[in-house]
């Protein structure tokens, strides 16, 4: 027997495997020769399993088929019913429609998620910047004293801000591609497409978050006289 190459993995089933068919109360026992892929999407008729010939034959069948019927034509489908009422037809177009509109709600849930993730990554980093000000402040007022200039601290601070926020939005990223991972998988049974690009763009929108934030705290921290931090921090 023929075996579908996801059913194999599904089920574990592997070349050289037995199987038994029980059809019309008779058991049959198939030895899996081979595996093959086929491309659902294709819409073709399609079996999970193939038989070699003379196996089957006289059991009870039903018979099916596909075809194209335009859709100016979609009341021959129901006379063809009438006139044949043991027939079963299946609007393709419909299930792929009804199957489109559940992958959409998916994806949307998918990237609810990794909006979700992104965004507890920013309110982390914000108030890690919140923080950061405190902390700085004391040591800004020292540097400065100690003679450091201006647009050295500036530099300096940008360069910081721009790699703290960059790791903020690379571990938000990856955090978020893993949880949609599991979810999809776990879930929905869907295999997630990643893109490399997420985590990119999650850098740099990271570090140019963390920079205009963090500078516009830091900026009054650098306009402070440094007597009066210290005496502050003091």
């Amino acid at each position: 027997a023929s075996v579908e190459d996801g059913l194999a993995k599904t089920l574990g089933i592997r070349l050289g495997d037995e199987l038994v068919f029980v059809v019309a109360g008779i058991e049959k026992h198939l030895r899996v020769s081979s595996l093959r892929k086929l491309a659902w999407d294709s819409m073709r008729v399609n079996f999970f399993v193939l038989t070699p010939p003379g196996v089957i034959e006289d059991a009870p069948a039903s018979y099916i088929t596909s075809f194209h019927l335009p859709a100016a034509q979609a009341d021959a489908a129901s006379a063809l019913v009438k006139r044949f009422p043991n027939l079963t037809l299946i609007d393709v177009q419909a299930v792929v429609s009804q199957l489109q509109t559940v992958v959409g709600q998916v994806a949307n849930a998918i990237q609810f998620i990794f909006l979700f993730a992104l965004l507890a990554g920013a309110i982390v980093l914000y108030a890690a910047l919140l923080t950061a000000f405190d902390e700085r402040r004391y040591e800004l007022a020292v540097m400065r004293a100690l003679g450091a200039r201006r647009r050295q601290l500036e530099q300096a601070l940008r360069v910081e801000l721009a790699v703290i926020g960059a790791l903020a939005g690379l571990f938000a990223a990856l955090g978020a591609l893993a949880l949609g991972t599991v979810v999809s998988r776990q879930v929905f049974q869907l295999d997630l497409d990643t893109s490399l690009w997420l985590p990119v763009v999650a850098m740099c929108g990271g570090a140019l978050f963390a920079v205009v934030v963090g500078w516009l705290g830091f900026r009054r921290l650098l306009a402070t006289p440094p007597l009066l931090a210290l005496r502050n921090g003091a």
